[in-house]
């Protein structure tokens, strides 16, 4: 995958992550709540992943 998918990935991941965890705490779900916070915080590892390739491209 290029790096703009990557990067794109990585956004997606952590707003399904929010919206997951948001929803989860409105119906008091923390199960869900967590697996929202766990994908966010998976979107956030592979965006620092992509920020850390492209720090190494310049």
């Amino acid at each position: 995958m290029t790096a703009k998918n990557e990067k794109a990935k990585a956004k997606v991941e952590q707003a399904k992550g929010k919206a997951k965890e948001t929803a989860a705490r409105a119906v008091g779900n923390e199960s869900k709540a967590a697996e929202g916070r766990a994908e966010k915080a998976k979107g956030d590892l592979r965006q620092a992943k992509e920020k850390t390739k492209d720090a190494f491209r310049k």
